[in-house]
């Protein structure tokens, strides 16, 4: 089984970029996408083969998430159930029969790390959520935009980004916790050594001197470890500021 994650950063501006082109060519099972900057109605996509689910901000051309899927979920959620949070088109969640399959798009704590209070919120509030399914008794799949990079390997240029937003202490601590909490980071998993990125800014020719960051995902929890067969970073594919991301269970 295949799964797919990708910050389109635009899913209207990437639909003119190859998009249905990449879509096919990937063939994934599951295909999650964040930043869609969408509003109900305003794009007309679909897949022979797929249904799709949408979350939208409230806010016209800002965040939001959508799924698509081969296999027919058992049941969809929308958000994380804290009002606070539910309004940005931030989360996905299809309850398949063996696994939940989490799509995220995680709050940037934004230059000068003005929102790093209510990212601490957020992140305290996702991590009881997960629990939450976790409790539910099946193996839970997050992926997406976490906003963070949680180790100075994941990072061209850790020492003058330790204050910036994506690279705080504080952040770094909450997603050390998720994963203590038990949560497994496949791709870290599979490759502990290895230095690949998933996002470069659009300054500076960040993306042509891979000056990047890896802040793309897919956690698996400890339970689902082992049918873990592959994990990959496609960064020979364009069209956003991040790159698609894939894990591959058996």
């Amino acid at each position: 089984m295949k799964l797919i994650s990708w910050n389109v950063n635009g899913l209207r501006a990437v639909c003119g970029k190859g998009f249905s082109d990449i879509f096919a060519a990937l063939d994934a099972d599951f295909f999650c996408l964040q930043e869609t900057k969408l509003q109900e109605g305003q794009l007309d996509l679909s897949f022979p083969g797929y249904n799709s689910w949408w979350n939208y901000a409230d806010k016209k051309g800002y965040s939001g998430t959508a799924v698509f899927s081969r296999i027919e979920p058992v049941s969809v959620r929308y958000g994380i159930g804290v009002d606070e949070h539910d309004h940005e088109g931030r989360a996905v969640t299809l309850e398949m029969q063996d696994f939940f399959l989490v799509c995220v798009y995680v709050p940037n704590s934004q230059d000068g790390l003005r929102r790093l209070d209510y990212r601490m919120r957020w992140e305290d509030d996702f991590r009881a959520y997960l629990g939450s399914l976790r409790a539910e008794g099946k193996g839970v799949i997050v992926c997406g935009d976490l906003n963070v990079a949680h180790q100075e390997i994941d990072l061209k240029n850790p020492s003058t980004n330790h204050f910036n937003a994506g690279f705080s202490d504080e952040e770094r601590e909450r997603f050390s916790r998720l994963l203590d909490s038990g949560f497994a980071d496949s791709w870290r998993r599979l490759h502990p050594d290895e230095v690949k990125y998933s996002w470069w800014s659009y300054r500076g020719r960040a993306r042509e001197n891979n000056a990047g960051w890896r802040i793309d995902y897919f956690l698996v929890s400890e339970d689902l470890v082992p049918r873990i067969v592959s994990a990959d970073i496609h960064n020979e594919i364009f069209g956003s500021d991040h790159c698609p991301v894939e894990l591959v269970i058996g």
